[in-house]
């Protein structure tokens, strides 16, 4: 039997904690503005949770954010994960349930991450998905006590991911009314002088990725970068746009607290803390936004559960939080890289397209319409990445690749297929062929510098 209800007569918060405390086994869906919540929970513990919103980019980010203690994780195997799951989440029956958390459980089974390791990576993307969670003002909500479970790798105490959550929503209240979502894309107006304070690289990629983005590019944590942007976005130096479809679905920070007034009170009353932590002796050292004290740690691991290569048991959340944000001075400025791309398409309107939208972002762009002249160009050049269209006269794509990929000096070379096709054969194909991403025709600009981030940034 399913059960429904409303938001109005009942807070996000509220249903949340309300699970907990009687140790339900359930899925719960939650329906706000076209977007879909599933929690799962397990004897009131977190076992998983995602929102229908881009899932795989939430997974991306998080496994380019936790990359140092993720090595296997390689930015190959990154790719390998969208062309398995991907496409299968977004063809699929009902038989095929949670394609971010099988791509998870995946890396698991093929011990690219361990048990401890994939249990971090759990905790960040609950964390990610709880806090819009809590920030939904009203919607519909369904309990299902069906048999379908997820597999149970961890489980996460409900009540400590949510004063978390409750953290890191009090801390972008901060930057209210100007930030109201991770989402929103900064902009550096032409004519405003560039600060030395601001990082060049930041200046060079602040051109339509949004703030939760950017974090990653630029290995901070997101509170951090909108903390060191937000005196500039008074001053007007930096504009903010409002998120790209379809991020602006998700629900915006709210103005005034509805948050648990137990939690509210206690969030208001913690210090900002400097104190730097280190996972282990190869971590880049990490600094938590808030010290919260005397935290039970929020992980509850499954009976008998014994990490093959954890050296503790315990994880606690701000284990994972990024990297201090790099300081720099104008006698530490570098000089920005200008990345060389080289484009193959037999279509003169695609390379136009191509070259317009990159070559704005400062992208050195070579272009080749012969597509059997392509190889002893692309020797020549030596490109930092190679657009390859994949059905061209005379040659394909899939051949093309497999020629370049055969020289050692591309071995490493990013190889993206930018083809009107969409079936999952055929991004098997382009797997198969030596290909590192796959870019469906037509594109919009965001979406192709959304790619060449991926394998660049």
């Amino acid at each position: 039997m399913n059960y429904h209800g409303t938001f109005t007569a009942l807070s996000p918060q509220g249903l949340l904690r309300h699970l907990s405390s009687c140790f339900d086994t359930t899925c719960l869906k939650a329906f706000s503005n076209s977007v879909t919540w599933s929690i799962y929970l397990e004897d009131g513990t977190i076992t998983y949770a995602t929102h229908s919103v881009e899932p795989f980019d939430r997974l991306e980010r998080h496994l380019r954010r936790l990359s140092q203690q993720f090595p296997q994780v390689t930015n190959e195997i990154r790719v390998q994960l969208r062309l398995l799951f991907e496409a299968e989440g977004q063809n699929s029956s009902d038989t095929i349930q949670l394609p971010d958390y099988q791509a998870v459980h995946w890396l698991v089974e093929q011990e690219y991450l361990d048990t401890a390791q994939a249990t971090m990576l759990i905790q960040e993307l609950v964390k990610d998905v709880i806090e819009s969670f809590l920030l939904i003002k009203n919607g519909n909500y369904e309990l299902s006590n069906s048999q379908e479970k997820v597999s149970g790798i961890c489980r996460l105490d409900t009540a400590k991911v949510m004063e978390r959550c409750q953290i890191r929503l009090q801390n972008w209240q901060s930057y209210l009314p100007k930030i109201t979502s991770p989402y929103q894309r900064p902009y550096l107006l032409i004519n405003s002088k560039n600060s030395p304070e601001l990082q060049p690289k930041l200046t060079y990629w602040m051109k339509g990725f949004s703030l939760r983005h950017l974090a990653i590019i630029m290995n901070q944590d997101e509170i951090q970068l909108a903390q060191s942007l937000y005196p500039y976005i008074l001053t007007g130096e930096i504009i903010l746009h409002e998120p790209d479809p379809p991020f602006d679905q998700l629900p915006k920070i709210l103005a005034e607290s509805t948050f648990n007034p137990k939690y509210t009170t206690a969030f208001l009353s913690r210090k900002l803390v400097d104190t730097v932590v280190e996972i282990s002796s190869n971590a880049t050292p990490i600094t938590p936004i808030l010290a919260v004290d005397n935290l039970a740690p929020m992980v509850r691991l499954p009976q008998g559960y014994t990490p093959a290569k954890a050296s503790h048991q315990e994880l606690t959340l701000s284990n994972t939080t990024n990297s201090i944000p790099e300081r720099v001075t104008p006698a530490t400025r570098t000089t920005r890289q200008v990345y060389k791309i080289v484009s193959v398409d037999d279509s003169p309107t695609i390379l136009k397209e191509i070259s317009y939208f990159l070559e704005s972002e400062n992208f050195t762009v070579i272009t080749i319409n012969d597509p059997l002249k392509a190889a002893m160009s692309i020797i020549r050049h030596k490109p930092d990445l190679i657009l390859l269209d994949l059905n061209m006269a005379g040659i394909d794509g899939y051949e093309l690749c497999k020629i370049i990929r055969n020289n050692s000096m591309f071995k490493n070379t990013p190889i993206i297929f930018v083809t009107s096709y969409k079936g999952l054969v055929d991004k098997v194909r382009a797997r198969l062929a030596g290909a590192s991403g796959y870019l469906t025709k037509p594109f919009t600009r965001a979406e192709l510098l959304k790619i060449v981030f991926m394998h660049l940034a």
